[in-house]
């Protein structure tokens, strides 16, 4: 179970660092913008927010290694309350975004469906 547990954390992780630099580094880019549905003035105008917004992937992302980095060192309850917050707020996010934005229900699996996995492998992994 702790194998597929760091499986997908790192699934999870991957992706928002690729959200990340979509949002951070390449918001303005043709085709980021065709991904996002957005224009080139709204891209410009919401530059700023993205890039926030971004870093906040990356930061899940770290924050979900460090707890993969830490279960693969044997320190499962530290590398699994790492994972769960990680990837907790990842799921929880992407909850968010399905709730608030029915339309974008296929951005939001993308985002939640690894971390949904991590989750419940890594509980799966402490409590069985």
């Amino acid at each position: 179970m702790l194998i597929a547990a760091l499986v997908f954390a790192a699934l999870a992780a991957l992706i928002h660092v690729y959200i990340f630099v979509l949002e951070s580094l390449r918001w303005t880019a043709p085709a980021t913008r065709k991904t996002f549905g957005t224009s080139e003035t709204d891209a410009l105008a919401t530059k700023e927010l993205a890039f926030n917004q971004g870093f906040y992937n990356l930061f899940l992302a770290i924050v979900a290694a460090a707890g993969i980095i830490a279960a693969a060192g044997g320190h499962g309850g530290v590398g699994a309350a790492l994972i769960l917050a990680g990837c907790g707020s990842m799921l929880l996010a992407g909850l968010v975004l399905l709730i608030s934005s029915p339309k974008k229900a296929r951005a939001a699996a993308v985002q939640l469906t690894f971390p949904l996995i991590a989750v419940v492998l890594t509980l799966l992994w402490k409590l069985g």
